[in-house]
């Protein structure tokens, strides 16, 4: 207020880093910068103006409109070098870049002062005159409706709009017309500035109304001109006016207005200083977001490319494993079966040690085992082919296996039938030790009667190179499916901690407690936009959703800048479904919670706790930001 006052809020809000197109504080009032342009042109034209008259007295009278015309060049100049440098708040705001429109008009007023005007007099009486007075109107409505700020023609087309705004003029004041559309076009002229002093606050409370943009820009545009017309009235007040008295009518409750906005604006507090502050250290949370959030980037990638490294190791695992396994050192112990096919044996395991014998039995089993052990030539793989010739007790089996200890154990079922209890208790036996894993023979043989001699339990030739394949199979299959289960382990704890990270979301509030949560949160993810609105808020989502990067837990926290109606806020959880979602707002939602959505409304804290809003009523204070980054580690 002191800078509009006193005419360099425009000073103000490019020392404040205030983007007039980011709108960073809720403001209806972001527009007077211009009128502090206005002000300081209008405080020192008088004065530059003497000076100007008394050059063009004592000179040539085109001097005044040669120099301002050559102030305005250089005006524009800086204003043109600033927009391409990108420093559109400089080029916006500054007095010096700005001013080359104001001069461009006086350069114009000497012209028309000191000469004739510009048109001759003929064409001045042409009906053609009419015709590019309202061709320049088209032109420039076309430029105000299609013109916007991140155009890279922008400050090309902003001296296009001042050079059709000199040219309206000169044709204007040309000669009277009193036709329909020139009084109309006058009445508006007449309340112009009225209307740039009402359109901005106006457009500031419609935007946070919830209104077909059909019905909204139309309540906008005459709202404008109705209240512009008003002040319009009650400004201009003269003796021998009809409607005086209605002019007087309207000057009081603006007068009654302008009072206690005098009062308010002696008893309230200074924020400049705390204002500056926040705005510094947002700006500050900017850079380190944008740093936290490459060096995320970079981490994930590092993640992800070590999670496929790993498994890429079980792949190749996979690959070689048969290699692995005809490389065992395995030690089969049987009887005749696998004596029969012992050259098949070494050729399927060149690095095994098979002993069979004729009629032996489970029996002999422990002796033969303890002998190997203590030879140290017993491995971790050991194959069984006994049973055929007769099983021992099991307290036989209980001492063979105490001597196996935690070695794997390979045994062939028997296709004699006249032991057919045999192969039941195997299966037995398999249940009791879990080291002990059967090699179905049977099914095979059962299949391929003519892989077994006449007498259906020895192998011939072909019988023998399967039964070899067979016991093979069985090895490299649980070997296989322990590698798998190592996978799988990891598949889950992998699954686990991606489920187990947080993604944050949200809009300023976030950002100027960011500061508060990175040290906690360092390996969450961190989505920040200050001009977050409902469209690219599910932008990103779904953006992110598709890559298959957004984590299982989101925290969405937002301040009352952003207004989403019920039904956007259910698109937004539609949109993370399956997710653990949580709201942390200081708005008011029309959302109830769900089984993964958690919703925490700030609105009544912080009206009991006033000090944890700054000045501006949106961003929190360091008690308030203190406060949040508790309530989200409760949370969490």
């Amino acid at each position: 207020t002191t800078s509009v006052l006193l005419g360099y809020n425009n000073f103000w809000q490019l020392n404040a880093n205030l983007d007039y197109f980011a709108r960073h504080i809720a403001s209806p009032f972001m527009h007077m910068w211009y009128i502090s342009i206005l002000l300081q042109f209008e405080l020192i034209f008088p004065i530059v103006f003497i000076i100007l008259k008394k050059i063009g007295e004592k000179t040539k009278k085109y001097m005044p409109a040669i120099l301002t015309y050559t102030l305005a060049v250089a005006s524009y100049s800086i204003f043109y070098y600033a927009m391409l440098d990108n420093n559109i708040m400089y080029a916006y705001y500054n007095t010096l870049a700005r001013i080359y429109s104001c001069l461009l008009g006086v350069s114009l007023a000497f012209i028309s002062y000191y000469h004739k005007p510009i048109l001759s007099n003929k064409l001045q009486e042409m009906k053609l005159n009419n015709l590019i007075f309202y061709a320049y109107l088209i032109l420039l409505a076309a430029l105000t409706f299609t013109l916007t700020s991140t155009s890279k023609y922008l400050s090309i087309f902003m001296l296009l709009a001042s050079i059709i705004t000199l040219r309206l003029i000169d044709y204007g004041t040309l000669k009277e017309n009193n036709n329909i559309i020139t009084k109309l076009i006058k009445g508006l002229s007449s309340i112009s500035y009225e209307i740039y002093l009402i359109q901005y606050p106006v457009i500031f409370i419609f935007q946070n109304l919830k209104l077909d943009t059909n019905i909204k820009i139309p309540s906008i545009l005459l709202i404008t001109i109705i209240l512009s017309y008003i002040l319009h009235l009650s400004l201009n007040i003269k003796k021998d006016n009809k409607i005086k008295v209605l002019r007087i009518l309207l000057c009081i409750p603006i007068l009654c207005i302008s009072i206690y906005g005098t009062y308010q604006y002696i008893i309230t507090k200074d924020h400049t200083k705390e204002m500056q502050e926040l705005e510094a250290k947002i700006q500050k949370n900017k850079l380190l977001t944008e740093k936290k959030q490459q060096e995320y980037q970079e981490k994930l990638k590092e993640e992800q490319d070590a999670w496929q490294l790993e498994l890429n190791e079980f792949t190749n695992k996979e690959e070689e494993l048969k290699q692995k396994i005809t490389n065992l050192p395995v030690v089969g112990v049987g009887d005749s079966v696998m004596l029969g096919a012992a050259n098949a044996l070494y050729q399927t395991f060149p690095n095994g040690y098979f002993d069979g014998k004729v009629n032996r039995t489970t029996w002999e089993a422990q002796d033969i085992i303890t002998d190997l052990k203590n030879r140290g030539l017993l491995g971790n793989i050991i194959i069984f082919n006994l049973g055929t010739n007769g099983e021992c007790s099991n307290t036989c089996k209980k001492q063979l296996m105490q001597s196996i200890g935690d070695r794997e154990v390979f045994w062939v079922n028997a296709t004699n039938p006249d032991y057919d209890t045999f192969n039941p208790n195997l299966k037995k036996m398999a249940k009791e030790y879990s080291n002990i894993h059967i090699v179905d023979w049977v099914s095979v043989a059962e299949k391929h009667p003519e892989y077994l001699a006449s007498d259906r339990v020895h192998v011939g030739g072909l019988g023998a190179k399967v039964y070899s394949q067979t016991i093979y199979e069985t090895i490299y299959n649980y070997y296989l499916q322990e590698l798998n289960k190592q996978k799988e382990e990891k598949i889950k704890e992998h699954e686990q901690l991606e489920k187990n990270k947080i993604t944050f979301i949200g809009n300023d509030l976030l950002l100027n407690t960011f500061e508060y949560l990175q040290t906690n949160y360092s390996s969450s993810e961190f989505i920040i936009n200050s001009n977050l609105s409902y469209t690219t808020l599910k932008q990103e989502l779904e953006q992110r959703i598709g890559e298959n990067t957004l984590t299982n837990n989101l925290v969405f926290i937002f301040d009352n800048t952003l207004i989403l109606t019920k039904e956007e806020y259910q698109d937004i959880v539609r949109v993370c479904k399956d997710r653990n979602i949580n709201i942390i707002t200081t708005k008011n939602i029309p959302l109830k919670e769900q089984d993964n959505l958690h919703i925490i409304d700030l609105t009544e804290e912080l009206k009991k706790h006033e000090n944890y809003l700054s000045p501006d009523r949106i961003h929190l204070s360091k008690e308030g930001n203190i406060y949040l980054v508790d309530l989200i580690n409760d949370l969490i």
